[in-house]
């Protein structure tokens, strides 16, 4: 076996826009119309957004933080309720929470890294509003399961769309099930936009109204105030990017899917290395290639000594954090989301991937355990 010499950084966003005449030339136009603010692009992409979800409505925001704050502000979530969330997400489905006035509740995960609907209801209290199940790393969550249970308790849902965008469940996109789906177009998402941004989907005519208004201050117009709003829009700027990069989101999905594939085949016989399971129903969309290794941090030095790239997400699960010590939450609560902390890798995972560098990173990990 050859040891891994060869540079595979995690970062591809180089690679993606290394040809970037063609947006170039959208943006001049942009530039020339002026038209920046809620500007036809956005009307554009919102509409395409929502066709590539299976949705009738998509609301461009300023973040998919913001999609998550809007969403549960608009449902009515607020001071004294409390929300259901994974313990093992980024900080930000948290914060979405905390930034509505609510009380984030955490709930143990499966082994494929999604909240675990056997421990939801146990987490109900008469003050629990909504659920935000998180679709994390490109996988979906059991929402039949989770829908079924809110419907049983009378709580809103709210899906945490922002890292599987295009995956799906029982042939349902995410984002189908829940009153709101939110969306990131962080650079670095599946389908991004070179900058902060985020989408909002629904089924609901009467919330999609409501969210177009609360995004920009209220306003019907220029000059009449009928709610209280947030500035919070997608910019047109981004839109441009995006109208153009969301016709590739079924190539980047499908080459995603490939590269996983192979690394799945590639550590099926490292004993050393667990995949999680695939379930056949699911299209994950591998945001995020993540595996649980034994000895993972002599294995990140090992690897970043010889080029390659990995990352860890996260080291210290959310309730363990300080700043959300208040909560009340104590080591060996969520000992899954506990366990994955110490032992997840995410590895290099994007459509321009060259198959030798995948399998370097193959034959780095081998030697090491080797």
């Amino acid at each position: 076996m050859i040891e891994a010499r060869m540079r595979v950084p995690f970062s591809y966003l180089d690679r993606q826009f290394a040809d970037i005449d063609a947006y170039l030339a959208d943006v001049k136009a942009l530039v020339l119309s002026g038209d920046f603010t809620l500007g036809k692009a956005v009307g554009e992409f919102e509409q395409r957004f929502a066709a590539m979800c299976g949705l009738p409505h998509a609301v461009g925001v300023g973040s998919g933080t913001d999609a998550l704050i809007l969403s549960l502000e608009i449902l009515g979530i607020g001071p004294g309720d409390e929300v259901i969330t994974a313990a093992n997400t980024f900080v930000a489905t948290a914060g979405a929470i905390a930034m509505a006035r609510a009380t984030p509740v955490f709930v143990d995960n499966t082994e494929g890294y999604v909240i675990d609907p056997d421990r939801i209801e146990a987490a109900i209290t008469p003050h629990t509003k909504a659920i935000v199940p998180v679709h994390y790393s490109g996988n979906v969550c059991d929402m039949p399961r989770i829908m079924a249970i809110a419907r049983k308790h009378g709580l809103a849902v709210v899906e945490d769309a922002c890292q599987s965008i295009a995956a799906r469940f029982d042939d349902t996109p995410v984002g189908s099930w829940g009153d709101t789906a939110a969306f990131s177009l962080h650079p670095l998402k599946n389908l991004n936009v070179w900058g902060d941004g985020g989408v909002i989907v629904t089924r609901r005519a009467d919330l999609a109204e409501k969210l177009r208004l609360y995004r920009n201050h209220g306003l019907v117009g220029r000059d009449d105030v009928v709610m209280w709003g947030h500035n919070s829009r997608l910019d047109s700027l981004h839109a441009v990017i995006g109208n153009r990069l969301i016709e590739e989101t079924a190539f980047i999905t499908a080459q995603r899917i490939a590269n996983a594939r192979r690394y799945d085949e590639a550590f099926a016989d490292v004993p050393q290395v667990r995949v999680p399971a695939r379930a056949a129903n699911i299209v994950h969309t591998y945001h995020l290639y993540m595996l649980r290794v034994e000895r993972r941090d002599e294995l990140m030095a090992y690897l970043t000594e010889r080029g390659v790239e990995a990352k860890v997400h996260y080291p210290i699960p959310l309730h363990l954090q300080g700043s959300l010590a208040t909560l009340g939450y104590k080591q060996g609560d969520f000992p899954v989301t506990e366990q994955a902390a110490a032992e997840v890798l995410a590895l290099p995972m994007y459509p321009e991937l060259r198959e030798d560098e995948q399998q370097t990173v193959v034959d780095a990990i081998a030697a090491f355990y080797a």
